[in-house]
């Protein structure tokens, strides 16, 4: 099962440019962006104290194309598909890309 460790390495691979190296939205590309990238130290502050794992990861790994959201995030649905470990979301067993099975724990660990 993907750790808190390798989302971290995920985190620093694809985020850090945007979201800067302390996921709060700072990186260096985040700067140029017309809407700053999200602070993501701060998404269970914004749910009530629970960490939001579901919407988290529709947002991540969700088809942009189809949702009302407007983004600049890569989409990493596609990239992913075939890879899948069963993580707890909502009570439920989820097929969730490895990858983004450890970015989730390592988003969960930096919220204050």
């Amino acid at each position: 099962m993907p750790t808190r460790a390798d989302g971290a390495a995920f985190f620093a691979q694809n985020c850090v440019s945007c979201h800067g190296a302390d996921g709060r939205g700072a990186g260096v590309a985040g700067r140029e962006l017309s809407a700053k990238p999200t602070d993501l130290t701060t998404l269970s502050a914004q749910n009530g104290g629970e960490f939001p794992a579901a919407r988290t990861l529709s947002y991540i790994y969700g088809d942009t194309r189809n949702s009302h959201l407007s983004r600049v995030m890569p989409e990493f649905g596609a990239d992913m598909a075939d890879d899948l470990v069963p993580v707890e979301i909502d009570g439920v067993l989820t097929p969730t890309p490895r990858e983004l099975a450890g970015l989730l724990a390592y988003l969960e660990s930096i919220q204050k």
